[in-house]
């Protein structure tokens, strides 16, 4: 899992740690030493550490004209041991919506499995997004049946083409504008 990288493409765009407003301003990374680990799986040292024992994150890009985050996430999504959508909501998530971001994408090809608990941050999260959403891209279809079966789908999109999307072969505003399309299709057929 250690040579697992965040995607860097976007980096001329935006980086965290340089964004002063970000969560994960300051940070400093080591392309060489291996501080993180799920489980006893060491990971590349660019992921972002964020409270939970199992899932890191990239925060790839944040747009505050336009409203809109993108996070890519690698581990296992545990709400149920490790309460990991709490750390997420209260350590990512409320200091984006404080800059006025209602918009956000879940890049999830590297989250390995998730465990439910309660709805309560996903359905506070859906509240306060007000006309926004939340959509995730490219989870793994036995993901996507947990979320089901725990109704959280209730609160996010996914599936369908929303997993058919090769979001690398965009640049990040040309990902907001394609997965904003798909939902307002979706939401609006």
């Amino acid at each position: 899992m250690h040579e697992i990288e965040p995607f860097y493409e976007w980096c001329d765009f935006y980086v965290a740690s340089e964004d002063r407003y970000s969560p994960f301003y300051g940070r400093e990374y080591s392309e060489f030493e291996l501080t993180h680990a799920i489980y006893n799986y060491l990971i590349h040292p660019q992921w972002d550490h964020f409270g939970s024992a199992t899932l890191y994150l990239k925060l790839l890009m944040v747009n505050d004209e336009k409203q809109y985050a993108i996070i890519e996430l690698i581990g296992e999504w545990n709400d149920t041991l490790y309460n990991d959508i709490m750390y997420l909501y209260q350590e990512v998530i409320e200091p984006l919506f404080d800059r006025g971001i209602i918009y956000y994408i879940l890049i999830g090809e590297n989250v390995l499995n998730f465990h439910a608990d309660t709805s309560d941050y996903y359905e506070e999260w859906s509240d306060n997004l007000g006309d926004g959403w939340i959509v995730c891209l490219n989870f793994r279809k036995h993901l996507i049946d947990e979320f089901t079966n725990a109704s959280i789908d209730f609160y996010m999109a996914m599936g369908g083409k929303f997993n058919e999307l090769n979001w690398r072969a965009y640049s990040p505003d040309e990902l907001f504008n394609k997965v904003n399309m798909l939902i307002t299709k979706r939401l609006n057929p």
